[in-house]
């Protein structure tokens, strides 16, 4: 049996402010809005926004290279986008060394919690 993650839908006040949001982090292009979604593709999976008028925030890791982590935590310092070593954000503006890699935690706009590792 195969089975694998296709897409997620993330709800957001304002679904390409939001996907350009991240987008921009990570280096990557926005889709073309399909329907009433404003997609992301990262790796096979697909982040489709959607506007929400009630956001329950979602965590969501992604698992990067190392040229990759360094570009986006460059990013997210040059955009004075505050980070965190942990999850519940207890430790602003360091990186985590979980696992034998790094990680760093950041917010967008509607509070998703998006982790780098």
């Amino acid at each position: 049996m195969s089975i694998e993650i296709n897409h997620i839908i993330v709800p957001a006040t304002d679904k390409k402010t939001s996907a350009r949001f991240l987008a921009d982090i990570l280096g990557l292009e926005v889709g073309e809005p399909v329907s009433h979604f404003q997609p992301l593709q990262i790796g096979p999976v697909g982040l489709d926004y959607d506007d929400a008028s009630e956001i329950r925030p979602m965590h969501i890791a992604f698992l990067v290279d190392d040229s990759t982590f360094d570009a986006a935590h460059r990013r997210l310092l040059d955009g004075h986008i505050p980070t965190y070593a942990d999850p519940g954000r207890n430790q602003p503006g360091q990186i985590n060394h979980r696992y034998g890699g790094r990680g760093v935690y950041f917010d967008d706009p509607d509070k998703h919690l998006f982790e780098l590792m």
